[in-house]
């Protein structure tokens, strides 16, 4: 019907200026017409589109007019790398457990032109650019080092309505069921008829960019795997404190997991990171990592679209490794508790202004929001209702932090004191290595204790049979 086509005169009495985009505006729109859609609801589209076009560059029909979007809306001009004289003053709860090189990180972190509030957790310790348990607010920008590598490394923990007596009844079965139904370790994959099924690898977002074409193969064959390092699967006890989940207060047993988005959150963190410092050459090298991302650019919503689409992989990974592994003991989860950590959000300050909140090992603790902190392979894990706390920017730890670096553990602590350790308190080990030592972190109650301001405490995991990645020399 030539009276609904839309043509460039039509959109520019729109508002949409001269060149490119007006043609590939009325490709867009031709197709939309083409299935049937009226005009004013494909300008409606269009408009949309050209509003926020960093949600439509996986949108086969939008994704060019988005991506020209984005081009002729970035302002070309040279970046301000110059730090603050002085760091931005930030909040740090737990501060006589924090090493200083942490909390000097936190402070060249709130050096950066592009800063605006941050928090310092009880857990934290040095990480690359942002400490581990450092949460950094931005203006319109995004750090993927202040992300992180895992990106969306998270918590998953299931309740299931029986007791946890099981796990010694029956102990055999349950180890077997994170020997078989787990995959852990660097590349660790699955193959042939192991290879598990989910709808995120449908989503649109997997054709949205040239890496993320080539990230869905990676993602097929890891769907379900943990990486190395702290990353577990464990059975263990609950004590639920207070009626939630539809359950009553009691003991259940639980299975936890912590893992994130494997190979595909590493390859994006390590491109994105490398094009946000060569788009910053003059930053002062001590804050070379934390280069940032214009939200404004096509690198800075790419980057964002890419996060976004690990975070739902690392969110179906957990649920598949919950599906397979309580299947094998046949059982069904009653309740489930989630959070991301690794990951950044758009947010609101208490002053009203939009920012991006990054969460580098820190647990969103908005009012009523419920997340897992864990321990160590031989220490509690609790789940906990958030408060709400504004000068924390609504965070919390997302684990006990550690007190050695990994090469410390390994020269300070003895198998045998390890393995001591678990056997006091009840824990059988499968795999593991000295790095990931219980001793090697801080004491978990002093680390809730230290915020106590922040969240409620509503639960607490003891673990009983854990999984991690073998003893690198196993692998």
């Amino acid at each position: 019907m030539n009276d609904e086509l839309i043509t460039g005169k039509i959109l520019k009495i729109h508002g949409w200026p001269d060149g490119r985009i007006i043609g590939l505006a009325k490709q867009a729109a031709a197709t939309l017409s083409a299935s049937g859609m009226d005009r004013e609801t494909i300008l409606a589209r269009l408009d949309a589109v050209r509003a926020e076009p960093g949600s439509f560059l996986a949108d086969s029909v939008f994704a060019d007019l988005a991506r020209e979007c984005i081009r002729l809306t970035t302002k070309d001009e040279p970046s301000d790398d110059a730090l603050r004289d002085r760091p931005l003053d930030y909040p740090i709860w737990g501060r006589e457990q924090i090493d200083p090189a942490a909390i000097a990180q936190m402070d060249n972190s709130m050096r950066l032109p592009v800063s605006v509030a941050g928090a310092l957790m009880p857990d934290a310790h040095v990480g690359y650019g942002l400490p581990i348990g450092g949460v950094l607010a931005t203006d319109n920008a995004v750090i993927p080092y202040a992300v992180g590598v895992d990106i969306a490394c998270r918590m998953r923990l299931s309740l299931y309505e029986v007791s946890p007596h099981l796990l010694g009844q029956k102990k055999a079965l349950f180890e077997n069921s994170l020997w078989e139904q787990t995959a852990f370790g660097m590349g660790a994959k699955w193959t042939g008829s192991k290879r598990a099924d989910h709808e995120v690898l449908d989503d649109a977002s997997w054709s949205a960019t040239a890496q993320l074409r080539t990230l869905k193969d990676t993602a097929m064959s890891q769907l379900g795997t943990s990486g190395t390092g702290n990353h577990f699967v464990e059975w263990g006890a609950f004590r639920l404190h207070e009626e939630a989940f539809g359950l009553q207060p009691g003991e259940y047993l639980a299975l936890l997991s912590h893992s994130g988005s494997r190979g595909v959150g590493a390859k994006i963190a390590d491109r994105y990171s490398r094009l946000a410092m060569e788009k910053h050459p003059e930053l002062d090298k001590t804050v070379r990592h934390l280069a940032w991302l214009s939200l404004d650019s096509e690198e800075g919503q790419e980057y964002w679209l890419a996060m976004e689409l690990a975070g739902r992989f690392a969110s179906a990974n957990h649920a598949i490794i919950h599906q397979r592994v309580a299947r094998a003991v046949g059982l069904r989860e009653a309740a489930v508790v989630e959070n991301h950590h690794n990951f950044a959000w758009r947010e609101q300050l208490p002053d009203g202004r939009m920012v991006i909140v990054h969460r580098k090992g820190a647990t969103p603790a908005g009012q009523g929001v419920l997340g897992v902190i864990p321990g160590s392979m031989g220490d509690a894990g609790y789940v906990v209702r958030g408060r709400g706390v504004s000068d924390s920017l609504e965070s919390a730890s997302h684990g006990a932090g550690r007190q050695m670096s990994r090469k410390a553990a390994i020269n300070a602590i003895s198998k045998s004191a390890r393995d001591e350790y678990l056997k006091e308190r009840g824990v059988t080990l499968l795999g593991g290595g000295l790095d990931e030592s219980p001793q090697a972190y801080k004491p978990i109650d002093s680390v809730i204790s230290a915020q106590h301001d922040l969240v409620d405490v509503i639960g607490k995991f003891t673990p009983r049979i854990v999984r991690m990645a073998d003893e690198p020399g196993d692998i």
